[in-house]
C-alpha cells in the first residue's frame, strides 16, 4: 500500500517507519502524502491503542524535506507544498490516539517539524534537531515557526530559527523539546515502556486531553470551555464508570474506550 513507508501493527501499538533509509528519510512530497494516509489507517483501526513514527535505520528520522524536488519551485508551488505539509502535521497534532515520535539521528527541517507534531518525543544520544531553513533562503514551512515557539518558549526558539543551528539531544531534552533521551539500542524498547503505560489508560480520556490541548493553542477555540465541555461528557461514558469502580473495588481497570 505504501511506497516510502513501512507499516506494522504490533499489538495495540501501530508502527509508521519512513523507508528511505538512502535518502536519510528526507521528506518528498509522496512521503508526507503517505504518512497522512497511514496516521488515518491507524485511526481507523479499533484495536489500534498508541501509534508510533520513526525513521527506519540509525542516521536519521528525517533529514528535511527532499531539495531536488522543489528547488525549482515558484511562488504558486511553494505555497501549494506548504499548505499540504501543514495538513499533514495537523493530522498528526489533531489525532486521538497518541502519536509518539521515535526519533534517530538527523531530524531536521521537515523532519523537525514532523517530530514536534506528534504528541510525545523520544530520542537517541545520536539524535541532532534543527531548522536549517535559512541557509536555503527559506523559513521553515510546515509550522516549524509556530509549535517551536509552543514547545520551548519564544527566545529560544528564535534562536535557533534565525541561527539555523542544530543542537544535540540532551539539549534538546533540557530545552523540553524532547521527553526522553536514551541509547540507541534502546529507543524502541523505551517507546513501547511508554505505550504501555497509555495502554492501560481510558482511550477515551486520552483524546479528550489532546483535543483539549489543542485547542487551547487554536485562536479560534476557547481551551478553557473545551475542557469543561470534555469533562462534562467524561461521566456519560463506559469507561468512566469503569475506571470509577474499579478505584473503588481496588482492581485494575479494564477500559474498552466507549
Amino acid at each position: 500500500m505504501y511506497t516510502n513507508l513501512l507499516t506494522e501493527l504490533k499489538g495495540s501499538n501501530f508502527w509508521i517507519s519512513i523507508n528511505r533509509a538512502d535518502k536519510m528519510n528526507a521528506l518528498n512530497i509522496d512521503t508526507l502524502r503517505e504518512i497522512k494516509l497511514a496516521v488515518m489507517e491507524a485511526n481507523a483501526n479499533a484495536e489500534v491503542r498508541v501509534i508510533f513514527l520513526t525513521g527506519i535505520g540509525q542516521k536519521a528520522f528525517a533529514a528535511g524535506a527532499d531539495i531536488a524536488e522543489f528547488a525549482s519551485f515558484g511562488v504558486a508551488e511553494g505555497t501549494k507544498m506548504a499548505a499540504d505539509g501543514h495538513a499533514v502535521m495537523n493530522s498528526i497534532e489533531q489525532s486521538p490516539k497518541p502519536v509518539i515520535a521515535l526519533v534517530n539521528g538527523f531530524t531536521l527541517g521537515g523532519g523537525c517539524e514532523l517530530a514536534m507534531s506528534c504528541h510525545v518525543r523520544i530520542a537517541s544520544e545520536n539524535a541532532r534537531f534543527g531548522q536549517p531553513e535559512v541557509n536555503l533562503g527559506l523559513i521553515p514551512g510546515y509550522g516549524g515557526t509556530q509549535r517551536l515557539c509552543q514547545i520551548i518558549g519564544k527566545g529560544k526558539a528564535l534562536e535557533l530559527l534565525l541561527s539555523g543551528d542544530a543542537i544535540k539531544a540532551d539539549q534538546a531534552l533540557a530545552l523540553g523539546l524532547v521527553n526522553q533521551v536514551v541509547p540507541i539500542e534502546n529507543l524502541y524498547e523505551a517507546g513501547e515502556v511508554f505505550a504501555s503505560k497509555l495502554n492501560s489508560k481510558s482511550p477515551v480520556a486520552i483524546s479528550r486531553v489532546i483535543e483539549c490541548v489543542n485547542a487551547g493553542y487554536a485562536f479560534d477555540q476557547d481551551g478553557f470551555q473545551k475542557e469543561i465541555d470534555a469533562f462534562g461528557e467524561s461521566f456519560g461514558t463506559e469507561d468512566f464508570k469503569e475506571g470509577t469502580q474499579a478505584f473503588l473495588q481496588k482492581r485494575t481497570a479494564d477500559f474498552k474506550g466507549k
